[in-house]
C-alpha cells in the first residue's frame, strides 16, 4: 500500500506527517530545524528519499538544506552552515549571487520602487524550491528580490538564469505587499525546456528554451491600481497551477480575480464566477481531473481571513465559473486564519487527497477530493507551505 508524506514548513520549524493509503491516522515528526523559519520544503520526484528545504535564519541568512534519507538527516550541500534538525547552527553560510549582466550585456543592477526611484537588487529570501522531474540533483529556486536560480549538482552550486531579470521589463518590476518575490515555478514534463514562473508584483512569465529567453504572459489580466490596467507587467499574481496532462491550461489566483488560460498563458480570462470573493492565495488542481480546481477565498487584500469567518474551500468541476463550497469538517464560525500561496497541495491517490495549512497552525486534509475535511495536526506555528509526496 502506498504511503503519504506531508511536508509542512512553518514560521518556527518543519514537520512531516505520514500515513498509509487510507489516510486515517497520522504520525507527526518534528519540529525539525526548530525555531527557524522554513519557507518551503519539497521532495524530488526522481528520488523518494531526496528532500530540499529553504531556511531563513536571523543570524546566517538563507540556507538550503538537503536530505538523502527522507528527512532523517540533513546536510548543507557544498559545506557552509549546517542547521541540524534540532536547530543548532554550525559553520558559515551558503550564498546565492545575482549576475551583474544578462547574456545580452544589459546591466541588471537596479529595479523600480513604488515612488519611481531605482534601487539595487537585494537577495532576501528563497521563497520556492522546484526539483526536476527526472534528475534529483537538478533543482530551481525562486528568490526575493525576484530572480530564478538553478543547481545541477544537488544544491552545491547555484547559477542565476539571468535572462529573466534581463528581460526589457525587469527594471520596471515592483514589490507586492509581501515583497518582490518569485514564488511560483512550474515545470512542464512534456516539454522539458518550457517553464512558467510568477512574480509579485510583476506578473507571469514563460520560457520555451530552458530559461535563456522569457516573455511576459499577462494578456487579459487587469489591475485597477496600475496606471495602465492592461499593462504588460506589474500585475500581482499570487499563484499559478497546472495539470501535467494538459500543460497548455493554466489556472491563476491573482490579487483579485481567478483566471484561466487555454493557450499556455498567451491569454487569460476570468473564471471567478460565483465565488464569495475572488481574492486569495492558495490554488491547486485535482490529481486525476484536470478541470477540477480548488481555491480558498480570503475576504480582501486588507482583511486576510475567510469571508464571514467561515473557512470554506471552493471546488469547480468545470474548470471555473461554477464553484461549490466545501465545508464539512471545517470551522464555520469565528475562523480568522489565512491560507498562504504555497500552503495547498494534492496527493496522487484515488480518490485524490487535498491538503492545506493555515496561519493558525492547523493542517486540514480531505481523503475524498474535498467532500469532507479533518485536521490532521493542530497548534503548529503559522504554516507557510504544504507539499505532499506519495511513496511506494
Amino acid at each position: 500500500m502506498s504511503k503519504i508524506r506531508v511536508l509542512v514548513g512553518t514560521r518556527k520549524g518543519a514537520f512531516t506527517l505520514e500515513s498509509d493509503g487510507k489516510r486515517e491516522g497520522w504520525e507527526v515528526s518534528g519540529p525539525h530545524f526548530a525555531g527557524w523559519e522554513v519557507f518551503h520544503m519539497k521532495g524530488s520526484p526522481a528520488d523518494p528519499n531526496r528532500l530540499y528545504v529553504s531556511l531563513s535564519t536571523g543570524w546566517f541568512g538563507q540556507v538550503i538544506q538537503r536530505s538523502n534519507d527522507g528527512g532523517k538527516t540533513w546536510e548543507t550541500p557544498g559545506g557552509g552552515i549546517t542547521i541540524s534538525p534540532e536547530g543548532l547552527p554550525r559553520g558559515g553560510s551558503n550564498k546565492f549571487v545575482y549576475d551583474t549582466s544578462a547574456e545580452t550585456g544589459r546591466p541588471l543592477s537596479t529595479h523600480q520602487c513604488y515612488d519611481g526611484t531605482q534601487r539595487p537588487w537585494e537577495f532576501k529570501r528563497v521563497w520556492h524550491l522546484e526539483p526536476s522531474f527526472t534528475d534529483p540533483d537538478t533543482i530551481y529556486a525562486g528568490v526575493e528580490d525576484a530572480a530564478l536560480f538553478r543547481s545541477t549538482d544537488g544544491a552545491h552550486t547555484w547559477r542565476e538564469l539571468a535572462g529573466l531579470r534581463g528581460h526589457r521589463s525587469g527594471p520596471k518590476w515592483q514589490p507586492g505587499a509581501g515583497g518582490m518575490c518569485l514564488h511560483t515555478i512550474i515545470l512542464d514534463s512534456k516539454s522539458p525546456r518550457r517553464m512558467f514562473i510568477a512574480i509579485s508584483a510583476a506578473g507571469a512569465f514563460r520560457t520555451d528554451d530552458g530559461g535563456t529567453n522569457w516573455e511576459p504572459i499577462n494578456r487579459g489580466l487587469r489591475s485597477a491600481n496600475l496606471p495602465d490596467p492592461n499593462a504588460e507587467v506589474g500585475h500581482c499574481v499570487h499563484r499559478i497551477a497546472m495539470h501535467q496532462s494538459r500543460p497548455e491550461v493554466l489556472f491563476m489566483q491573482k490579487h483579485w480575480d481567478v483566471m484561466r488560460s487555454d493557450d499556455a498563458g498567451d491569454s487569460w480570462r476570468e473564471i471567478s464566477g460565483n465565488l464569495p470573493t475572488d481574492f486569495g492565495f492558495a490554488l491547486d488542481v485535482h490529481a486525476h481531473e484536470p478541470d477540477t480546481v480548488y481555491v480558498v477565498p480570503i475576504k480582501s487584500d486588507s482583511e486576510h481571513y475567510p469571508p464571514e469567518g467561515k473557512l470554506r474551500v471552493y471546488r469547480s468541476r468545470t474548470g471555473g465559473n461554477e464553484w461549490e463550497p466545501l465545508t464539512k469538517g471545517l470551522p464555520q464560525s469565528n475562523c480568522y486564519v489565512d491560507i498562504l500561496r504555497d500552503a495547498m497541495a494534492v496527493d496522487s491517490l484515488d480518490p485524490c487527497g487535498i491538503y492545506f495549512g493555515t496561519t493558525g497552525g492547523q493542517v486540514y486534509a480531505s481523503a475524498d477530493a474535498g467532500d469532507s475535511w479533518a485536521p490532521i495536526v493542530r497548534d503548529l506555528p503559522s504554516v507557510l507551505s504544504v507539499e505532499v509526496r506519495t511513496l511506494p
